[in-house]
């Protein structure tokens, strides 16, 4: 991942000092931008179920499988809807959403 791309999502996640979008529009209107962006809702949308699934009583469960490209496989199974979400991660991605509270302690014995 870009290094620039990573500043901008842990900016983006960071509650102590937040990056406004409408402030600096202009750094989110190149491409770098826009993958940020693009990451981060990404992020934003699996922590938010990691953390409904621990909500659930369920665990959510990060599979070791790295494929050719080097992504890493985290599959979510929610019982309520009888469903899962399985996602592929870049290694620097989970490092991100490693960084979101309570994600840690929800993939304890898998990260």
């Amino acid at each position: 991942m870009d290094p620039f791309v990573r500043r901008l999502v842990e900016r983006l996640h960071d509650p102590a000092r937040p990056l406004s979008r409408n402030r600096h529009f202009h750094t989110f209107d190149t491409p770098e931008g826009r993958m940020a962006l693009k990451v981060s809702r990404r992020l934003k949308s699996l922590h938010q179920d990691i953390l409904a699934c621990v909500r659930e009583g369920r665990r959510a469960r990060l599979f070791r499988h790295i494929d050719a490209e080097g992504e890493h496989r985290l599959e979510l199974h929610f019982e309520r809807i009888a469903g899962r979400r399985v996602s592929h991660l870049k290694a620097a991605e989970l490092e991100l959403l490693a960084q979101l509270p309570g994600v840690r302690d929800a993939l304890a014995g898998d990260l």
